[in-house]
């Protein structure tokens, strides 16, 4: 658990072995997000970041009807009530969400019910994501009247293309779970029995793979995401060269010869 307390009783923060699990715990409100909430979120991201022993970082949310449903709307009128109090406010959100997309860890989103606003955001600031049947996927903003910025679409194109991200933003209605994977938006699909079972299986997996070699490849993947002028092509040669020095290279190829499973140690 985090040395320190959270900020608030709405995110939970769990550590099981290799995995660490985020949970936003708003069911009340189908996981609605306050501002709490995201600064919370930065802090359990920063504790399992320096914790050697998280593998792999699972993201949901509690309740069962809903993975987040998007902001919390009854804080808009106080905190986001003008152009200068929603920078601020999106300041925070988005700094909350870039330490999930930025974590150098493998990140996985287990999402079950609804996936809507900030919490669609949220799932694609995450590597993977792991969808129960029945969940339900949008981007109510234009209902709204909301402005959404241009990393937040960037990072929606990246992963469906122009033309889904357009239908997205532009009906601001809600899409079925088949859709999602249909187009991408999602990485797996499994009946709602099966997603917790899924997911851990996914994570163990995940969690005895080479951490420098799972790093060296989510960086590979960001940077090729760049343009071209802005790709730190020397830092994806240095962490492939950090895999060729390492001490789990030799285990790999130890392990490999001698026929039994490697115990990487991520150095």
């Amino acid at each position: 658990m985090l040395d320190q307390p959270l900020t608030t009783s709405k995110m939970i923060a769990e550590k099981d072995g290799p995995i660490g699990r985020i949970t936003f715990n708003n069911p009340a409100r189908h996981n609605a997000v306050s501002l709490d909430m995201w600064q919370a979120l930065a802090q359990i991201m920063d504790d399992f970041e320096h914790d050697d022993a998280i593998r792999v970082i699972v993201v949901t949310g509690a309740g069962g009807k809903a993975f987040v449903s998007g902001a919390d709307i009854s804080e808009f009128k106080e905190k986001r009530a003008n152009e200068e109090a929603a920078a601020a406010y999106a300041k925070i959100s988005e700094a909350a969400r870039s330490r999930l997309q930025d974590t150098l860890k493998p990140t996985i989103a287990m999402i079950r019910g609804y996936c809507i606003g900030g919490g669609l955001a949220t799932a694609l600031s995450c590597d993977l994501r792991i969808a129960a049947e029945g969940s339900r996927f949008g981007v109510p903003a234009a209902k709204l009247g909301l402005g959404y910025a241009y990393d937040g679409i960037k990072r929606l194109i990246d992963l469906v293309g122009p033309a889904f991200a357009r239908e997205i933003f532009y009906t601001a209605r809600q899409f079925t779970a088949e859709e999602a994977l249909g187009m991408g938006l999602i990485n797996r699909l499994v009946p709602g029995d099966e997603l917790e079972t899924y997911v851990k299986t996914y994570c163990d997996t995940i969690a005895v793979n080479a951490p420098l070699t799972i790093r060296s490849a989510k960086v590979a993947v960001r940077e090729a995401l760049k343009p071209e002028s802005e790709r730190d092509l020397d830092l994806c040669k240095r962490l492939v060269a950090e895999c060729f020095a390492s001490q789990d290279y030799t285990e790999g190829r130890t392990a490999f010869m001698e026929k039994r499973r490697p115990a990487f140690k991520g150095r």
